[in-house]
């Protein structure tokens, strides 16, 4: 039963992960989208925001979701992107 439970638990983390990369490029969007509108941004939160948005891509392609999220979290809040 132990050995059952350890399986399932693994392959729900394993599954997680997965879903954590499909959601990457949805919140890269959401970001792109507010890029094109232009947003009201200083210019010195212009590039904070491009420079995150940048980092979060590169950490996604490394596989890094979690990492990739948080980061793009920072460009959202800046844009003001309800989560």
């Amino acid at each position: 039963m132990m050995k059952k439970s350890l399986i399932a638990g693994l392959l729900a983390m394993a599954l997680s992960g997965g879903a954590f990369a499909f959601h990457c490029p949805v919140e890269m969007k959401k970001i792109d989208e507010a890029l094109a509108k232009p947003p009201a941004l200083t210019a010195e939160q212009m590039t904070e925001v491009k420079q995150l948005r940048a980092e979060g891509e590169t950490l996604h392609k490394a596989g890094k979701h979690q990492e990739a999220l948080d980061t793009l979290e920072k460009a959202k809040k800046i844009l003001k992107i309800e989560t």
